[in-house]
Order: structure tokens, then sequence, then C-alpha cells
């Protein structure tokens, strides 16, 4: 589909999650993209921030002065503004609180009740209420006082340790990654809350997500690992210490390949293609530990046989022989492929300030009821009118005064592109 096939707007059935309402008051990533996930789908998710802005406002790569980070976790949302810490905006989160099914936070453990919305307040108006709580060590334990972000998830649940060459230092990723596995997380986790509550008429309850320990679940079986056999993993590249042949590969092109051979029969269709059916016979490669021993001299004969070959040829060579492998995007080669076309993994959404604009398309694809991109972020407290007046009823003069007195707070507006 092109852009200009594209249905007009009130041809889009309604996302899966239409009718549900959703107060994000999350900062910067975990707590938010939750929020994004659920707007993708249907779900009415307003964003809340402080009259100053949300932090993520500021960050990164911007546009017209409009950062991307911001345009990216922020799209299908509403905005209002409102500071939680002065008793009027305390009331005001109460009262949104009261007609919504989720609200999500990422503040310090302890910031909210002293606020006087924590959850008890919070489920004495609205029983079924389910709250997000996102925060860097969770709710309870010795860390929980402390702030704490994704690189410290990332820190200390063990993948920077397990990240990175031999002989080279941990590793952190470029990007949010213990933000996002979170978000992951805490999403299906709300999901299982709402079901619990509305299949068996229970009350909301509370979702005590800590950053760190997603991405600690999502590493595998390295607790079982160390209890079992005391074995610490440590850094081993593109190659893994359970499976072999896996590795990057450069082709004769100067471009990389991502190959895993995990099965006997995709390793065995790998040494015949690279020219060495000999190695199959060998009594090591039969299995896992045996091919992992042999990992080097595997990688020998798989890169030697690669760099002679470019990738073009690499990748037909393996199609042709039910092989896996595949090629190490940039994203200016994502952009260029096929499969991500024909798929619409990238979508292209029109913004008044950004122009036209390509983003990832709502993921994962469900069939009858998909979910799409609306639009891209938005301006300080853009709807506090629709919100506060309209949606909870109060006066134009009740707004002026919250916004002289610094409780909300609205962006002046913007001159569209």
């Amino acid at each position: 589909m092109t852009d200009d096939d594209r249905p007009p707007e009130g041809a889009f059935p309604p996302g899966p999650l239409a009718g549900l309402r959703v107060i994000d008051a999350g900062v910067l990533f975990a707590g938010p993209v939750i929020g994004t996930l659920l707007a993708d789908f249907g779900a009415d998710v307003i964003k809340v921030e402080h009259p100053r802005g949300d932090a993520l406002r500021t960050l990164g790569w911007k546009k017209n002065d409009v950062s991307l980070w911001w345009a990216f976790v922020s799209r299908n949302k509403r905005f209002t503004s409102i500071d939680f810490s002065k008793p009027e905006g305390a009331h005001l989160l109460r009262e949104l609180a009261t007609g919504a099914d989720v609200l999500i936070e990422s503040y310090r453990p302890g910031t909210m009740e002293r606020w006087g919305i924590g959850p008890e307040v919070l489920h004495a108006l609205n029983p079924k209420l389910v709250i997000v709580r996102t925060s860097g060590f969770g709710q309870t334990g010795p860390y929980s006082p402390r702030p704490g972000f994704g690189t410290v998830a990332e820190s200390i649940s063990g993948y920077a340790h397990i990240n990175g060459q031999p002989d080279g230092p941990p590793t952190l990723p470029p990007f949010a990654l213990g933000d996002g596995v979170a978000s992951l997380f805490g999403t299906f986790a709300t999901m299982f809350a709402l079901y619990h509550r509305d299949q068996h008429q229970a009350p909301g309850q509370v979702i005590d997500l800590a950053i760190y320990e997603p991405l600690f679940w999502l590493l595998g079986p390295q607790a079982l690992v160390y209890d079992q056999l005391g074995y610490v993993q440590g850094r081993t590249g593109s190659s893994t210490e359970w499976t072999a042949p896996r590795n990057a590969y450069q082709s004769s092109d100067g471009k990389w390949l991502g190959l895993s051979a995990s099965s006997q029969s995709i390793a065995e269709r790998v040494m015949r293609l690279v020219g060495h059916p000999e190695v199959i016979d060998e009594p090591w490669f039969g299995d896992h530990s045996g091919r992992v021993e042999h990992q080097k001299e595997l990688d020998r004969l798989i890169g030697g046989w690669i760099a002679q070959h470019t990738r073009a040829e690499v990748q037909a060579a393996f199609e042709e022989q039910e092989a896996v492998i595949g090629p190490i995007y940039s994203i200016a080669d994502i952009f260029e492929d096929p499969q991500y076309r024909a798929r619409e993994t990238i979508t292209t959404v029109d913004d008044p300030i950004l122009g036209r604009a390509r983003v990832q398309n709502a993921i994962p694809r469900l069939v009858d009821t998909p979910g799409r991109v609306r639009h891209l972020g938005g301006d300080l407290g853009q709807d506090n009118e629709a919100i506060l007046r309209d949606e909870l009823g109060h006066t134009d003069a009740e707004l002026a005064a919250w916004l002289a007195s610094g409780v909300i707070g609205r962006a002046p507006a913007r001159t569209p592109v």
C-alpha cells in the first residue's frame, strides 16, 4: 500500500482498546512507552506532564525544535500539563483518575503518597483503577528510594557484563534497552490486570514494575546456570556459549551478515554450502556442546567462504540451500528493504510541525483490529481545555487562574510547516 492508497481517516476501524482510558503520568521512557503501546491500539491515553515540560521534549535529535524521541514516544496521545506537587494539581489528578481504567506513574517511591495521590487514595475514589508504578528498583527493597534509569538496569541486570568482545569492557546498549523491555513487560502486565479485573469482577490493582527485573528475566537461564553449575557467563562478542555456529561474518564487498545454525539440520546444510561436508562426520559435530567447543574452527571455515563472496551471493546461496543468514542492516538499509515495505513495518504520518514523517508502525499485527499511528507527539498542554474544561467540567476562569499560578502549563502555539 502506498501513501496515496491509504483510506481516509474515518475509514479506519476502532482499535481493540477503544473505550479504555489511560492516564500517562510517567516521565522519560519506561512508563510513557506503556502508554504509547496502549494508544497505538486505540486506548484514549492522556499524557500528563509538568508545566515545565517533560524532559523527553529536549532529548536527542530534533527537527523544527521538536525532539524526535518525544514525537515517537508521545504519538497517539492527548496532552495536558499539571503540577501534582501543588494541592490544586493533585486534586486534578484525582479527578482524572476517577474516570480512568489505568494510571501510569514513574516517580520515585513515596512521591505520589507525599502528594496525596498514592494508590490507597486513588483506589478509594476508583476501586477499578489499575495503577502501573515504574521505578528503577521497585517499590520495595533497600534500593527502592534510589533514582534509577534504564542504564542502571542494563548494568545491574547482568546484561552489560555479558555484552561486548571477550577482551573488551562491559558494553552498554546504544539505545533505551532496559526501558523498552520494561515497557513491554509493563504493557502485558497491564492487560493481565485488566483481564483479571473484568473477567473476575475484581478490583484494580498495583503493578510494581522495577526496570531492572524484566531485562534480568530476558537474559535467560543465567540464574539457574549459576545456581546449579556455579558458572558465570562472560562476554563472547557475536558468538554464544551454548550454540554454534553463530556469529557475524563479513562478505567480500565489506557487508556484514548474521548467521545462526542452532538446529542440527541447518548446521549440516551450512557446512555443505561452504564446501566442508567432511566436518559433519566429526563426532563432535552431532550436538551443540561439541560444536561450541569447535566454534573457532567453524568460524574459520564459514567466515573464509563468506569472505570470498558478495553479500548478495551469500544470501542467494543460503536461500537456495534453506540455510539461515541475514544481512546486518543500518536504518538506511531498512528503509530500502522490500519486506519492511510489504508489511508496512514503517508507516507514514502527516505531522503539522515535522511534515510527512516515517516512523515504526504499531506492532504486533492484529489482523482484524490493527493498531495504527494517528499523529506524532503534541505541544505542552495543548488539550487542557478539552480535558480539564470539557471533560472534567472546570471553567475558563479556573483554567486561567491555574495557568497564572503554575498549576497547569501551556506552550505557545507553533506555526505549522
